[in-house]
């Protein structure tokens, strides 16, 4: 497993982040320290000081700079240069201006502080990084809702399981949603996008309850569309009629060993008669405390097999994250543009 740089990840919620306070994360196995300027703006600094590698998350913050604990190192929150070293002489040869804690360009984006990950030393690059991601939404009012929850597994397998078509009567089995006997044959498009591949517009299936409830209450014909984009994003866009509801789920490498997903959904189905914001509040979490401990008992059986076997045609799209993956580190290493796996759109099949 190997991280892929030069991306957008969601650091911390933007909640966790307040003004005039330090607070940690970690991201790719990269220590970060965030906090916001006097003006409300987030930062994210590599939470290391250069000076003895001491945190810098235990220090000060004054809404400019960071402030080292160990020796008094100041250091501007967005860009890392060092502004004192009170040490220093005044004879003193060293320009501290020419010192640098790593840093990371940091914005806010859908209730996240997001930070671009650019290496794992927070060098500067010389171009600056592209717009964070944002959720889409189609209209000017709507209710947005956010969940989490960590991961005790890498990032490959995690991104996968999110990704898999033929775990829901298995993982998923309750008296309100589906069983053994809704499995039917399913039969989806794909096609490729920049960076990703997409599930193509198509009616939701019979056996989801959610659409099930969606049409009842709006007594439109129901659409869906998938996305997945790299390095960890699923979208999702349903819509009937006006009516439409927006999500994103990211899955997030935290250490090798551990990730955290973030969901997040905006909607104008109803606002008026919190319906959706019930099923994903209180059907959401249920969901993914299932799919939790499936990858709990997964992670016991990988200690000694570190390979998985992946079918066709429920398993491609686990394929094509893989030979995704690959392409964009070959492309980062060439500098050529990167060979998407797929030429065109393909037809799956699978049973549900």
């Amino acid at each position: 497993m190997h991280f892929l740089w030069g991306f957008w990840y969601p650091a911390l919620r933007s909640e966790q982040v307040r003004r005039h306070k330090l607070v940690r994360a970690m991201l790719l196995d990269v220590p970060l320290v965030l906090g916001r300027d006097a003006a409300g703006k987030p930062f994210a600094l590599r939470d290391v000081c250069p000076h003895r590698a001491f945190p810098l998350s235990f220090g000060q913050f004054d809404g400019t700079t960071v402030e080292c604990a160990y020796h008094g190192w100041q250091f501007d929150a967005h860009t890392g240069q060092c502004r004192t070293i009170p040490s220093l002489t005044e004879d003193s040869k060293l320009k501290c201006e020419r010192i640098y804690a790593g840093s990371f360009p940091c914005e806010e984006r859908d209730g996240y502080v997001w930070a671009f990950m650019t290496n794992p030393e927070g060098r500067a690059v010389n171009e600056p990084p592209p717009a964070p991601p944002e959720l889409p939404v189609f209209s000017a009012s709507y209710k947005v809702a956010h969940l989490y929850a960590d991961l005790p597994c890498g990032v490959d397998q995690a991104i996968i399981g999110l990704m898999d078509p033929a775990h829901g009567p298995f993982v998923h089995q309750a008296w309100w949603w589906r069983s053994r006997r809704s499995i039917r044959n399913k039969e989806k498009t794909f096609e490729p996008i920049p960076d990703g591949f997409r599930m193509s517009p198509h009616a939701p299936s019979a056996n989801s309850a959610p659409y099930k409830i969606l049409k009842l209450l709006t007594g439109e014909p129901a659409t869906t569309m998938i996305d997945f984009v790299l390095p960890n994003q699923r979208f999702e866009q349903i819509r009937a009629g006006r009516y439409w509801l927006s999500s994103r789920t990211t899955v997030t490498p935290i250490r090798r060993d551990f990730c955290r997903l973030d969901f997040c959904a905006a909607w104008n189905i109803l606002p008026w008669f919190p319906v959706v914001s019930f099923i994903i509040n209180v059907f959401g979490p249920r969901f993914i405390r299932q799919d939790t401990e499936v990858i709990k008992k997964q992670v016991m059986g990988l200690q000694y097999e570190d390979r998985m076997m992946l079918i066709d045609d429920a398993d491609r799209q686990a394929r094509w994250y893989f030979e995704l993956k690959a392409a964009y580190q070959e492309a980062q290493r060439t500098g050529a543009p990167l060979q998407h796996p797929m030429s065109g759109p393909v037809t799956l099949r699978w049973r549900s």
